[in-house]
């Protein structure tokens, strides 16, 4: 039987027009936890941005119940957001992705263990498409000092165009041998310390909880998720899955993000 579900939240499990759970995930989602199935949130954001997702489930603060964010640079118990994992990479290395992205037409996000800050929030429509998704500090300054005692778990650049940003890939591979490089919304290039993905965060957390791999479902939709879809004993990708990573799916769902495709998997793999 499987033990852990763990879920992107954006394009996977939320509804794109209201960035809601739908009464039938819920519902299904409810039904796997009576089971004593762990549902996991897997996603690139800080688990601060998903408190209203949980309460939506039913999770919030609840103990013994878990949130994989950050891309797996976080995994916190969801009673009292005890931490339980960091791991996150230096200032020089945020500095020097930060410089070079002021070379380039992209916008810029850092990543906090709880804070988001956000350069040229007014390119390629972020300001529109993160309204609903989460709350972020917008800054326009031409350093980083004001970070230099903070934390930092990842940093992203913001383009849609995938084309661009793997072109950007090539060019700064010299200061991103440390790292994990991967691509969300089809609008993300990110930035994690190497071996900090996803599915690494999945893998991490089956250990501490005693759970075989192949006991687990990771679901997702974009190149950040291919980690844990590789990882889980069930590998799944909704319907408006990025085509790129729908080879390495073990399942694909008819439904797509808005039409409870979360459901869809879970009623067909764990609840039947």
């Amino acid at each position: 039987m499987y033990k852990i579900i763990i879920c992107d939240l954006d394009e996977t499990l939320l509804q794109t027009w209201d960035k809601k759970v739908s009464k039938r995930n819920r519902e299904a989602i409810a039904k796997a936890s009576a089971l004593g199935v762990k549902f996991v949130i897997g996603t690139g954001r800080p688990y601060t941005t998903v408190q209203g997702t949980l309460e939506e489930l039913g999770l919030k603060d609840k103990p013994e119940e878990y949130v994989v964010s950050l891309n797996g640079g976080l995994i916190t118990e969801n009673a009292g957001n005890r931490m339980l994992y960091y791991q996150g990479i230096t200032y020089s290395e945020a500095d020097a992705l930060f410089r070079r992205a002021m070379n380039y037409d992209v916008g810029l996000h850092l990543y906090t263990k709880d804070q988001v800050y956000v350069w040229r929030m007014d390119s390629f429509g972020e300001r529109e498409f993160l309204n609903g998704r989460m709350n972020v500090i917008e800054r326009t300054d031409d350093s980083l000092d004001f970070l230099k005692d903070e934390e930092i778990v990842k940093v992203l650049f913001t383009r849609p165009d995938y084309d661009f940003l793997r072109r950007i890939e090539r060019e700064i591979a010299d200061i991103t041998g440390d790292m994990d490089v991967s691509y969300s919304s089809n609008r993300y290039i990110e930035f994690n310390r190497k071996g900090v993905n996803k599915g690494e965060g999945l893998i991490r957390l089956a250990n501490m909880l005693g759970v075989d791999r192949k006991d687990t479902i990771a679901i997702g939709d974009n190149f950040n998720d291919l980690s844990m879809i590789k990882a889980a004993g069930l590998g799944a990708g909704v319907a408006n899955s990025a085509k790129g990573i729908l080879p390495d799916c073990d399942v694909i769902s008819e439904a797509d993000c808005d039409h409870d495709a979360v459901a869809e998997i879970i009623e067909k793999y764990v609840l039947k």
